[in-house]
């Protein structure tokens, strides 16, 4: 894809933005993308593809129009997959409230689909699993929090359990959670944030999983979950009674 000069670009970046956009169609069919992964950044694909980013730019606007991928401000590029079709939606967070409500109920299936992933998880699972989390240590040691690879993380320790109906309801909580991340995330930054111990939280309930311990697989995700509802709330939830 090599182009030999600016104005040869310009009158086929056409062509070259749907030949990108081929490829990553490809790439996400043949499975090197999964279902909500975050695709490279524009700088990436570039040098990937060797094109310019405005060629990249047009070929991700065609898969967004084509509904293959999705788009969040500031966090990038996302597949859509399968189960994003399945019908199943939630109201949108519409304040603090909802966030705490979706904690709650993130807090009554992610501990349940850690203490299956631990009874039923696989090599691959367990693979999929310790590369999230070496991105993610990766970007604590940069200082950086990414909620798009946290979230992969949950969904993947959901799809270990082998229940497919785990996943599928992270998927349509996705911009819920989505909120409460970006927001833990602001949080874990500030000056008395707590960066690194989420990311070990994360680490040790991969190694439950890795060791076949249900109820501490459980027990650890739970207080994570907990944990993030705290660093966010700062300690004191509202009062949602009725």
């Amino acid at each position: 894809m090599t182009v030999s000069g600016n104005g040869v670009e310009t009158a086929r970046s056409g062509k070259l933005a749907e030949t990108v956009y081929a490829a990553l169609i490809r790439q996400i069919e043949a499975g090197e993308y999964a279902a909500n992964a975050r695709l490279p950044g524009e700088h990436e694909l570039s040098k990937i593809f060797d094109v310019s980013r405005p060629v990249v730019r047009e070929a991700l606007g065609m898969l967004r129009d084509d509904g293959r991928i999705y788009s969040r401000q500031g966090a990038g590029s996302f597949v859509v997959g399968a189960q994003d079709d399945l019908g199943l939606a939630f109201r949108p967070a519409e304040n603090i409230a909802d966030i705490q409500r979706s904690y709650e109920f993130r807090e009554t299936i992610e501990t349940k689909a850690a203490e299956l992933a631990a009874l039923r998880r696989n090599d691959a699972s367990l693979e999929q699993m310790d590369a999230l989390l070496r991105r993610l240590q990766k970007a604590t040691a940069g200082g950086t929090h990414r909620e798009d690879i946290d979230f992969e993380l949950h969904l993947t320790i959901a799809k270990a359990s082998n229940n497919q109906y785990f996943p599928t309801v992270l998927l349509a909580l996705r911009e819920q959670i989505a909120a409460g991340m970006k927001l833990h995330g602001l949080a874990l930054l500030s000056p008395t944030g707590r960066l690194e111990q989420t990311t070990d939280e994360h680490g040790a309930i991969v190694e439950a999983i890795r060791n076949r311990d249900p109820r501490r697989a459980s027990d650890l995700m739970r207080q994570h979950l907990n944990n993030s509802r705290d660093r966010l709330f700062g300690g004191s939830l509202l009062d949602l009674r009725l």
